[in-house]
């Protein structure tokens, strides 16, 4: 299994570069295609989802401006961003696709052409692990009645699946809801999400995944939304909650044991990408990356 301290496979370093460029690279610059790769499959929450919540119950939306200002044409798609996700520059650079479709969203994309979907995950109480999976069974079907159940056993087999999840689940699930800490104690509900995650990838491998990546938590107590709600000040002196953080260091440290087990256990790679650090460096030295400047009464960072 790979993780932070070893060396890094292209695919994941490639996520994890671009996430530490964000919006260093012109959108008209082509990165060569990795043709051994030929789909990128994700799944995940609200981190990589480019516009499943625009198609379920939800409250939490992102298709209104601001979001979308750096996008294809300034249109907000349900993404999270400003612009494209990490998801979006990691399926160019793999597979050609200047963006990442959302599964639920407008026509269905046509399964002859490999592509890169994101399946939702967990969504706060709105769509379930078990049902994500069904999606990816029903993806699947549709590139059998295509190209044959011998194309798409290999297309699968060599495809890379990224599985980005576990931020909202505790940030919001946990914290911001009383129902699930009437059931568990923290140490407890990382244990039920990480139960969550073990069926999951087993859910994938037996459909024939043999490349998962799965990203870490990031220091969730630095989320924008954490620090208003917890800090107590809407401006200046707004510190992370390390409180929080450090739930998110021990959930990624019970993860890489549950993922290294898992790997000695079957064929196939797991892989494990630490964002923690890179993200907690950008806030702690952010001067390393870029320059802050004025947008209206926000701080705007900006890489060179």
């Amino acid at each position: 299994m790979w993780s932070a301290g070893g060396g890094f496979p292209s695919v994941l370093r490639f996520l994890l570069l671009l996430f530490l460029s964000i919006n260093a690279e012109p959108a008209h610059l082509k990165r060569p295609f990795n043709n051994s790769i030929p789909a990128v499959l994700v799944f995940g929450d609200s981190t990589v989802d480019p516009g499943n919540n625009n198609y379920v119950k939800t409250p939490f939306k992102s298709n209104f401006p601001p979001y979308g200002r750096d996008f294809v044409n300034g249109v907000p798609t349900g993404r999270f961003s400003d612009g494209r996700l990490v998801t979006d520059f990691m399926g160019n650079n793999v597979c050609g696709d200047q963006r990442v479709r959302a599964t639920l969203s407008g026509p269905k994309p046509n399964p002859l052409r490999t592509s890169s979907p994101e399946f939702p995950l967990l969504r706060r109480g709105v769509i379930s692990v078990q049902r994500q999976l069904e999606y990816f069974k029903e993806y699947k079907a549709k590139l059998e009645a295509g190209i044959g159940k011998e194309r798409t056993k290999t297309l699968i087999s060599k495809a890379a699946f990224l599985v980005s999840a576990g931020t909202n689940d505790i940030v919001l699930n946990y914290f911001a809801t009383p129902f699930r800490r009437q059931t568990y104690d923290i140490a407890g509900y990382q244990e039920f999400l990480l139960q969550h995650v073990k069926q999951f990838i087993q859910g994938l491998r037996e459909e024939g995944a043999k490349l998962i990546g799965l990203v870490g938590l990031p220091p969730i107590g630095c989320l924008p939304i954490v620090i208003t709600v917890t800090s107590g000040e809407a401006v200046g002196g707004r510190p992370c909650n390390d409180g929080l953080s450090s739930i998110a260091l021990d959930y990624n440290r019970k993860l890489q044991i549950l993922l290294e087990a898992m790997q000695n256990s079957s064929p196939g790679i797991i892989y494990y990408a630490d964002i923690y650090k890179p993200v907690n460096d950008i806030i702690q030295r952010p001067s390393r990356y870029g320059e802050f400047s004025s947008f209206t009464d926000h701080r705007v960072f900006r890489a060179d």
